[in-house]
């Protein structure tokens, strides 16, 4: 690899190789090449001819098929340095290896033919990979939600310790965002559609002259090349491109699910400041180079970092689609080319974190409990209040009493960096008749954590399994990071 030339750190340290190869040059003109293929076939399978003959041949399609991966880029490049054009330059480049093909080459079709399909198909392919990451990310998160359904520990409202939830309920939350983005990519998947071949401002005017107005024959280009390349439809109609809106929905989805990722990333790097949950760390990792004891949650920093640039990246197709005039203007194109193929290789990376980052979660059990005993006094003191009541307390009055004495423990606390005493604090108020042994019967985490186990154990059953159960064949992903 050349060390003089900008280098992408999508290819050197984020993205996979499966992802960046969706988006490769070897990806894009074979795939232009396919959809060659797919045009003259449907040409020729309609009945194209001329003076009683057929103008494309099963051997001009056979000579397509054998060179649709042997791209002959030198010339392409070459051709287009002279006529400026990407697409004729590549069309005249097809043609050198299929010289009894090379008139019928791209016949009746604008540029957008091949660019246009191809992203919807690129982008229907990077869809799919997301989806199979997303997946074993929601599974690998399930497993972790299961194992420690039970584990107490606080929970936090404006980042400051509330009633109790379990470790395993919280990961829950985590699932639920990215089972909302995934219902989002099936859905986006199921009503995506090709361009079609329409021509240069989606009238199929070419056709017209080509099919001599056989309104039948028209009718069925579309469909058969759909089919072809693997689609169920195309658009019904269009310009010269497909609705830029396209590519808003997919990046949108994309956005989501870095939103996700960054939610939990966000989670993650304040429980490790906690020193409740951390990340994997490996042996021979070195988490400062000045600090030599440190930790550092690098991999959740940068889910955080890479999300932020994938939900920004999602203004660009909007705005492209906000500003296309008419049927076509060009001013998408070079957007296109970055905003598209950087985004999917983006959350391709956060992806691969999310993966590795969840499938080695460590938890601190002994920290978390500490955590609940230092906190878990004052969670309990509405249930004590609750029973002084039944034995014939003023709730008001002793209400006020709690209050004081909670007052007075948050100073011990926060002041005089002491324990919290709260219930030997109450034990010594005449106004419950209560002893500190009596007291210490209500320092059960567990009692305070609400139905956070039936919760994980009916998210599990009724939610997680069911995405496993119908993904089977793709679960078992294990990512690999690169740096």
């Amino acid at each position: 690899m050349s060390k003089d030339n900008y280098s992408s750190p999508f290819s050197e340290r984020y993205a996979s190789k499966e992802m960046q190869y969706i988006f490769s040059q070897d990806k894009k003109f074979s795939t232009w090449r396919k959809l060659w293929i797919a045009l003259a076939e449907t040409e020729m399978e309609l009945g194209l001819s001329q003076d009683g003959q057929p103008v494309i041949t099963q051997e001009m399609i056979d000579e397509m098929k054998e060179h649709i991966y042997d791209i002959n880029y030198e010339e392409a490049q070459a051709r287009e340095k002279l006529v400026r054009h990407d697409v004729m330059s590549h069309v005249y480049a097809y043609g050198l290896l299929c010289p009894k093909a090379a008139g019928i080459i791209h016949l009746g079709a604008t540029s957008c033919y091949v660019g246009d399909n191809t992203d919807i198909i690129l982008m229907r392919e990077a869809l799919e990979l997301v989806r199979k990451k997303l997946i074993n990310v929601i599974d690998k998160l399930g497993r972790f939600a299961e194992q420690y359904k039970a584990q107490p520990t606080l929970a936090f409202t404006h980042f400051q310790p509330a009633q109790p939830t379990t470790v395993g309920k919280r990961a829950t939350l985590w699932i639920n965002e990215f089972m909302i983005d995934l219902e989002d990519v099936d859905y986006v998947l199921s009503t995506l559609k090709l361009l079609g071949c329409k021509g240069t401002t989606g009238t199929q005017a070419s056709f017209k002259e080509l099919f001599n107005n056989d309104q039948e024959k028209l009718n069925r280009i579309d469909p058969m090349i759909a089919e072809k390349m693997g689609f169920k439809a195309c658009y019904p109609v269009s310009g010269q491109t497909y609705s830029r809106k396209v590519d808003t929905r997919v990046m949108n989805v994309v956005a989501g699910i870095a939103a996700s990722a960054h939610k939990m990333s966000n989670d993650i790097r304040l429980l490790q400041h906690l020193k409740e949950v951390e990340e994997p760390f490996e042996k021979n990792q070195i988490g400062s180079s000045a600090m030599a004891y440190k930790r550092n949650p690098m991999r959740s920093e940068r889910i955080a970092s890479l999300s932020r640039y994938v939900i920004v990246d999602a203004l660009n197709p909007a705005i492209t689609s906000a500003t296309q005039w008419f049927e076509r203007t060009l001013d998408d194109s070079a957007n296109k080319r970055i905003s598209i193929s950087e985004g999917f290789l983006a959350i391709d990376g956060i992806l691969d974190l999310c993966a590795n980052v969840t499938d080695g979660l460590v938890v601190n059990e002994k920290v978390i409990e500490r955590h609940m005993r230092e906190e878990l006094p004052f969670m309990a003191t509405e249930n004590i209040m609750m029973d002084a009541v039944k034995e014939g307390g003023n709730r008001q009055e002793l209400h006020e009493e709690i209050r004081k004495l909670s007052m007075e423990a948050g100073a011990n606390v926060k002041q005089k960096g002491l324990s919290n005493n709260l219930l030997e604090l109450i034990a010594d108020s005449s106004a419950f008749n209560v002893t500190l042994e009596e007291l210490e019967t209500y320092m059960v985490p567990e009692n305070y954590v609400g139905r956070s186990v039936e919760q994980v154990e009916a998210y599990i059953r009724d939610f997680v399994q069911p995405v496993r159960e119908a993904n089977k064949d793709i679960l078992g992903f294990t990512s690999e990071i690169n740096v």
